[in-house]
C-alpha cells in the first residue's frame, strides 16, 4: 500500500476545483500525500466520445446548478466563469515545469490558477493571464514562459495525458487513484474518506 493519492485533473474543470480545494486536508487526516497529475480532459472526451458537461442541455443545466450548490454546501468560493471552459494546456504545462524544478511554488500557483479562474472570472485560456498568476504568487513571469514553451515539458503533459486515458482508466475530472482504486468525481471524496478509514470493502 502507497502513501499517496493520485489527483488527476485539468484546470478548467470545475469539479476539480472543489475538489483541490479538499484533498490536502483529506490526505493530511489520513497521514497520505497528494500527488497531483495534469491532463487533458478533451483528450480523455474524445477516447470516451463524450463533451463537456455544459455543452449537453438537460446535464449542462443541471451541471451549472450542480457545481454552484456543491460549492455551497462545501463552503468554497465559486463562480462559473465565462468564457467556459478553458483550454488549460499553459497552466498544466506551467504547473509541470513549477513541480519538476521549483517543488515549494507548484502547489501554491495549482491554487492560484484554479482560484483565479473559479472565482475571480480571469480567463487562463489566456496566457498572459497564466503568466500574471505565476507573477502574483511569486514566480518569475519571464522564467514561467520559457516553462510554457519548453518542449521537454510539452512532451511530459502528453506523457501524462496518455498514462491518465490509456493506463490509468482516467475519463473524468477529477480522478482520485489511492491503494489501486479509482474515485471519480468531487463527490466521491467523502467515499475516499470512507475507503481509507475502513480499509475497503
Amino acid at each position: 500500500m502507497t502513501k499517496e493519492i493520485e489527483f488527476w485533473f485539468d484546470f478548467s474543470s470545475p469539479y476539480a476545483y472543489l475538489a483541490s480545494e479538499r484533498i490536502e486536508e483529506l490526505a493530511t487526516r489520513h497521514g497520505r500525500s497528494v500527488v497531483w497529475r495534469p491532463f487533458l480532459l478533451g483528450i480523455a472526451f474524445r477516447a470516451e466520445g463524450t463533451k463537456p458537461l455544459t455543452h449537453y442541455d438537460a446535464k449542462g443545466r443541471y451541471s451549472t446548478h450542480d457545481f454552484a450548490r456543491s460549492a455551497r454546501l462545501w463552503n468554497i468560493p465559486f463562480s462559473l466563469p465565462d468564457p467556459f471552459p478553458a483550454a488549460a494546456q499553459d497552466a498544466s504545462r506551467l504547473f509541470i515545469w513549477l513541480d519538476r524544478h521549483r517543488p515549494q511554488q507548484a502547489v501554491p500557483f495549482l491554487h492560484a490558477i484554479f482560484r483565479a479562474y473559479f472565482v475571480g472570472n480571469r480567463f487562463i485560456g489566456d496566457r498572459a493571464v497564466v503568466l500574471q498568476v505565476a507573477g502574483e504568487t511569486g514566480i518569475d513571469m519571464d522564467q514561467a514562459a520559457r516553462a510554457i514553451a519548453d518542449q521537454g515539458i510539452k512532451d511530459r503533459l502528453r506523457e501524462l495525458t496518455r498514462e491518465a486515458v490509456g493506463d490509468k482508466g482516467v475519463f473524468g475530472a477529477p480522478t482520485m487513484i489511492v491503494d489501486g482504486e479509482l474515485f471519480w468525481g468531487a463527490d466521491r471524496i467523502d467515499m475516499l474518506d470512507q475507503w481509507m478509514t475502513r480499509g475497503g470493502w
